[in-house]
């Protein structure tokens, strides 16, 4: 993926870094495969705002992506790279053998007229999608199943991956992006590769009209608030603050957040902060 360093001509391009799109072939989605999304402005069904800070933004329209990537062991043919207002990543429209269209996630290295499969027995190649069991040690994957059969949960964004480490007899050991070492079932299915856009953190919105157009509002400081509104609010001059927390009480920093005795504990082998789970 290039970046996109923009001439200071304007005081919203002085410091703006954008996204090259060197990648996308086309602007136009697959109408077969697009169906409306509602844009709710943060409120509930009674017209009530339940989510500060969301509104506005330009009209979006979903695009449909097969996370199961059922059609097995039929060749597809990769026609276009296109841009996805619904997420970080870029998408790609593949056309199988039969005639029949979907949208799949674009990995690093994928461009158009590339074949792709999925199946058991099919090799790992970017762009294919096996079970894990199939696949050599040390492979680069995202779209990963958590249950057989479900689709694609995890390493979906931009840029993400995780990393086969090693094979038992039931679980696969995946690193997962945030280093956590856990056991995935062996049968799940995975696509080969690294999710593409990869430079997409790296961007600046360069003027906040910007993110007014992405649907997002002026976000207010707990510290400007007063003391009945915010934990954090309150004092004289700039003397107020303390630890930090939500609106709400509960500590940013420093709390841990998952629920003790999760099911899924054990087949956490390691934390991201490298260490085990008692």
């Amino acid at each position: 993926m290039a970046l996109r360093k923009f001439k200071p001509v304007t005081a919203g391009t002085r410091w703006r870094i954008g996204n090259a799109y060197a990648e996308i072939t086309t602007n136009k989605p697959e109408k077969s495969l697009v169906e409306t999304k509602k844009s709710t402005g943060g409120r509930n069904s009674s017209g009530h705002m339940t989510m500060r800070y969301l509104g506005g933004g330009h009209k979006k329209k979903y695009r449909i992506i097969d996370f199961k990537r059922s059609k097995k062991d039929l060749e597809a043919t990769v026609l276009t790279i296109e841009y996805d207002p619904n997420r970080t990543s870029f998408i790609a429209l593949i056309q199988y053998a039969d005639g029949e269209k979907n949208y799949i996630l674009a990995p690093q290295g994928l461009i158009v007229g590339m074949k792709v499969m999925s199946g058991d027995n099919v090799a790992p190649e970017i762009g294919n999608s096996l079970p894990l069991k199939n696949m050599p040690l040390g492979t680069m994957v995202h779209n990963i199943e958590m249950q057989p059969g479900q689709g694609g949960k995890i390493a979906r964004s931009a840029g993400s991956s995780s990393q086969l480490n090693n094979k038992e007899e039931k679980y696969a050991v995946l690193k997962m992006p945030s280093g956590e070492l856990r056991k995935i079932l062996i049968n799940c299915y995975a696509t080969v590769g690294v999710v593409g856009n990869s430079d997409h953190g790296l961007q600046k919105m360069g003027k906040a009209g910007r993110n007014r157009w992405r649907g997002i509002r002026p976000r207010t400081r707990g510290v400007a608030m007063n003391p009945v509104d915010h934990p954090m609010g309150g004092g004289e001059g700039k003397a107020s603050g303390g630890h930090p927390r939500s609106r709400t009480g509960k500590y940013a920093k420093g709390q841990k957040t998952r629920t003790r005795g999760k099911g899924s504990d054990k087949l956490i082998i390691q934390r991201k902060n490298g260490s085990k789970l008692k």
